[in-house]
């Protein structure tokens, strides 16, 4: 049997580690993930078009503007406060707190610092800003069922990348 190679309608896993620019370790994992190239997924499209044509054991690099990864950090989505005003369950850093606005969207906020009585909550991705790389090592290419094709997404695969 010849080689697969990624191209539509693959299903692909890899694993991958997420660095920033200075090369510290942002993310990594070691369990393949799966999507179908060309499908419904959360790649980012710039990685999904690197992994075009790759084979089993290549590894691809992308670099990611914030633009086409996590997006800019947006300043209007961090909110400090007095630690007396934030119940006891989220006065830890990396807490979440999902809050709601007015119109009733609600969005996951991380708290991010604590520090001179005040407490810090952020809902930028923790990425949003940076110029990331991401190392994508190919483990496995083979074609995608029938079931999966019409689900739009591989069935075993994880959420990826978001």
């Amino acid at each position: 049997m010849a080689d697969q190679f990624v191209e539509q309608n693959k299903v692909v896993s890899f694993v991958y580690t997420i660095v920033d620019t200075s090369g510290t370790l942002l993310e990594q994992s070691d369990i393949p993930i799966s999507y179908i190239h060309g499908g419904k997924h959360d790649l980012f499209e710039k990685v999904e078009q690197a992994l075009d044509g790759a084979v089993v054991s290549d590894t691809v690099e992308v670099t990611l503007t914030p633009e086409e990864g996590f997006g800019t950090h947006d300043p209007d989505l961090t909110y400090m406060d007095d630690i007396e005003n934030v119940p006891d369950e989220f006065r830890r850093l990396g807490a979440e707190v999902e809050m709601m606005n007015d119109q009733g969207d609600s969005k996951k906020f991380t708290v991010t610092r604590i520090e001179d009585g005040k407490l810090t909550v952020d809902g930028n991705h923790p990425m949003a800003g940076k110029t990331i790389i991401f190392r994508i090592n190919v483990t496995g290419i083979r074609d995608a069922t029938p079931e999966e094709l019409a689900k739009g997404v591989d069935a075993m695969a994880m959420p990826v990348l978001h």
